[in-house]
């Protein structure tokens, strides 16, 4: 069978597994990164869904698929504004500190180790989250395939990755990478990344039409992340299954 595991990405990861709720370690970077992800989703949800409310359980009755979950750091938020959350992750090691850190916190989140292509769920989901996981697969065309087959008809997906430009190059390379040791060397592999025009014309293959696409882009100045129509480096499209 097909398969989008890359082994020697989930061994990179699965040897991190350890620091993903340790906001000084390893992934402080994707800590920083969260509150701007989490922002772009729920907008797009509210508008898609067309919820008006914003309370603390805005995204109940919706079933989310968070893939490559890691140690559920959008499982988590998503599950505690009412969403049923399955996070998976090929990484047994990342799912087992996923499900720890949900059950200390009282959350009902169901974690599996496994990949999309071999995810078989009765129902399928409302929403998918591909977040900084497409440049680390093995097979992407297998992959969007997959997703389109575990998403509802006019479901919601979110894909999230790098642009393959210079400036990728230079910011999530040598920048995060070697210069400001924000992520291990290694961690990327730019000839991995997608541009967006490439990204968008894969998932227009597999019927799924872009509603949305931004640029995330940090701040130095103010330590922050923000949405702009800046490309060039982070961007995430969402997307609805014709």
């Amino acid at each position: 069978m097909s398969t989008t595991i890359n082994k020697e990405e989930i061994q990179k990861f699965s040897k991190l597994s350890d620091e993903w709720w340790d906001v000084d370690g390893k992934f402080k970077p994707l800590h920083m990164f969260n509150p701007i992800r989490i922002e772009y989703i729920t907008e797009n949800i509210k508008k898609h869904y067309k919820i008006k409310k914003d309370s603390a359980n805005f995204l109940k009755d919706l079933n989310i698929l968070d893939i490559g979950c890691g140690g559920g750091l959008i499982s988590e938020p998503m599950a505690r504004l009412g969403a049923n959350v399955t996070g998976i992750d090929a990484s047994e090691k990342n799912v087992k500190i996923a499900k720890l850190h949900s059950e200390k916190n009282g959350l009902k989140i169901n974690y599996i180790n496994t990949s999309p292509e071999k995810l078989n769920e009765l129902e399928k989901f409302d929403i998918i989250l591909n977040l900084e996981i497409i440049e680390h697969v093995n097979d992407v065309n297998l992959y969007i395939k997959s997703c389109n087959k575990l998403l509802k008809k006019n479901g919601l997906m979110f894909t999230a990755t790098l642009n393959r430009s210079f400036m990728s190059y230079i910011k999530a390379i040598i920048g995060a990478e070697y210069i400001l040791r924000w992520l291990p060397i290694g961690t990327h592999d730019w000839n991995k990344f997608l541009k967006p025009e490439e990204l968008e014309k894969l998932l227009n293959l597999e019927k799924f039409s872009t509603v949305d696409i931004k640029g995330l882009n940090f701040n130095p100045f103010l330590n922050k992340w923000k949405k702009s129509n800046n490309l060039s480096v982070n961007y995430i499209i969402s997307s609805v299954k014709n």
